[in-house]
């Protein structure tokens, strides 16, 4: 069984409906098992600034699968959503990063992890670190809490969030 930490974000439409939808597809996958989700938290958007505000989680999913096919899955998912790819970080219905994989470092045409600039973005790292609080980078041993990104106070808690069965219901 392999262990993922996915991303999530989103600043189009009904932003939170478009995080449920994303979050029940990946755990109606049969291979897949999520097994925690963090609160929602609200920030500015990074890069290309003239955009909505996103929400964004973390969670956490134990699953049979491969990081390349957890991949096509994500995009899969995006692509379900309406999600178009005009402006490099601009405005998504929904975005999903792979942040971690096992311990594994993969670094293939398609896919890097762990993400390569997750430990820059406070957006990534308060919601994972809610999760997972003593998680470090699976080469340096780094401790993410230790990430300079973490004490930016634009990451605001936008609703607390008990367990994945009460983030699903909110969707509903």
């Amino acid at each position: 069984m392999n262990l993922a930490y996915i991303s999530i974000g989103s600043n189009i439409g009904d932003r939170l409906h478009q995080l449920t939808e994303a979050v029940q597809a990946l755990h109606s996958q049969g291979d897949i098992t999520v097994t925690s989700v963090s609160s929602v938290y609200e920030t500015a958007p990074v890069g290309y600034v003239d955009q909505a505000d996103f929400l964004n989680i973390v969670l956490c999913m134990e699953t049979d699968l491969s990081a390349d096919v957890l991949l096509e899955i994500c995009g899969k998912i995006e692509v379900q959503s309406g999600r178009e790819r005009a402006i490099r970080w601009g405005p998504r219905t929904v975005d999903l990063d792979i942040l971690l994989y096992n311990n594994d470092n993969i670094e293939s045409e398609n896919l890097i992890v762990p993400h390569p600039r997750m430990h820059e973005r406070a957006f990534v790292l308060i919601p994972l670190l809610e999760i997972a609080p003593t998680i470090a980078h699976p080469e340096t041993n780094r401790f993410y809490s230790e990430e300079v990104a973490v004490g930016d106070s634009g990451v605001m808690c936008w609703k607390k969030i008990d367990g994945i069965d009460h983030f699903l219901q909110l969707g509903k």
